[in-house]
């Protein structure tokens, strides 16, 4: 089963910070993290996109 790659990008300002490895892919919903955004400058929700 192959390895897919998602991005995970900041839902304040959207930008695309972190990157992660899925193999769950009959996952419905999106994976959600909280992670350190380098241009809030501050703890947020990132979200998984394509």
């Amino acid at each position: 089963m192959p390895v897919k790659k998602v991005s995970l990008a900041c839902s304040v300002c959207g930008s695309r910070n972190y990157t992660t490895n899925s193999n769950a892919s009959n996952r419905t919903e999106r994976l959600e993290v909280k992670k350190f955004c380098k241009h809030c400058n501050q703890h947020t929700i990132h979200k998984e996109t394509k």
